[in-house]
């Protein structure tokens, strides 16, 4: 039996429907039927029923994006850190394995090779030079790793507030080492929901340009479940789809597909963006994935996820 709290969630979902097609027996959870807040009743249902894995998906993110939390801060902070903790405190007690749905949007930025041969962290993805060397996919380009520590979060101040309680909660869990972290970013598919990627680029009034890494949902569901079978260590996992793209690049593949009369309006700059559009500060980073090849799981490319999300587009 495996669980899956906040099964009703945008990513619970996905899981949902994952181990219907692996034919696993799993049992979904949300607040609205079982307060698994509450450590006592957590515990001695887990003792009861012994789980083989419990798959923690529920958190706060905010609606309709992280600038909620903003003003949300005491629901962020109880959705994201003090939920996952009291779950990781219940499975460690019982003996049960917790894989739990992290998030790269603890990162901001890339690694970009120097004049000397050297990595060097550079934040703004948009400065010309980056957006250059992006742009023609350059080896002098890496993702953050796996083991990178997370560079967009309270301690260095430069985070949203839900940035930061990922990080946190990240942190937290390194006293639990059997525990999975799998990091999740900017989730998509071929399905019309107000979560999706896809649906929110084309529902903006105004299109932030950008450089990414993405994860499509099934995919990520799919590496998380691949490395509990085969018995992967813990800690943290990169679940993104490798490689990495551009909004532009993404609203051209929309407008190909799809939807060939659209012309978005882009932001001017990101000054325009953050004065105008956004509350909090954004994550926009790369990364690498290669921990999770290391364990044996293939994940499609990222261009691979976005072709076959959008020729399936709205077919469920």
């Amino acid at each position: 039996m495996i669980w899956v709290l906040g099964s009703s969630g945008y990513i619970g979902q996905a899981f949902v429907r994952e181990l219907k097609v692996r034919r696993l027996d799993f049992c979904g959870l949300s607040r609205a039927t079982f307060d698994y807040m509450d450590r006592r009743l957590l515990e001695a249902r887990l003792a009861r029923e012994k789980p083989a894995l419990v798959i923690q998906a529920a958190g706060f993110t905010g609606r309709p994006n992280v600038d909620a939390c903003e003003t949300m801060r005491v629901e962020t902070l109880q959705g994201n850190l003090a939920l996952t903790l009291t779950v990781a405190e219940a499975c460690a007690t019982t003996g049960v394995r917790m894989g739990h749905v992290s998030s790269g949007c603890i990162f901001t930025g890339a690694k970009f090779m120097d004049s000397s041969g050297s990595w060097q962290v550079h934040e703004s993805l948009t400065d010309a030079g980056a957006s250059e060397l992006l742009a023609a996919r350059s080896k002098r380009v890496l993702g953050f790793q796996d083991q990178d520590l997370p560079n967009f979060t309270f301690r260095q101040n430069n985070c949203s507030f839900y940035s930061g309680t990922k990080a946190l909660t990240e942190e937290a869990l390194q006293s639990f080492p059997e525990t999975f972290l799998w990091r999740l970013r900017i989730p998509f598919d071929e399905r019309r929901e107000d979560r999706n990627y896809l649906t929110k680029i084309q529902a903006y009034p105004k299109v932030y340009q950008n450089w990414n890494s993405l994860s499509h949902r099934v995919d990520f569901v799919k590496a998380c479940l691949d490395l509990w079978e085969k018995g992967a260590p813990g800690g943290a996992y990169n679940l993104t789809n490798p490689g990495y793209v551009s909004t532009r690049e993404v609203v051209a593949k929309i407008q190909k597909r799809i939807r060939p009369d659209w012309k978005p309006v882009f932001w001017g700059d990101d000054k325009e963006f953050y004065r105008l559009g956004a509350k909090a500060p954004r994550s926009n980073c790369i990364l690498d994935g290669e921990r999770v090849r290391q364990a044996g799981v293939q994940i499609r490319s990222v261009e691979e996820a976005l072709e076959d999300a959008l020729s399936r587009w709205g077919r469920e």
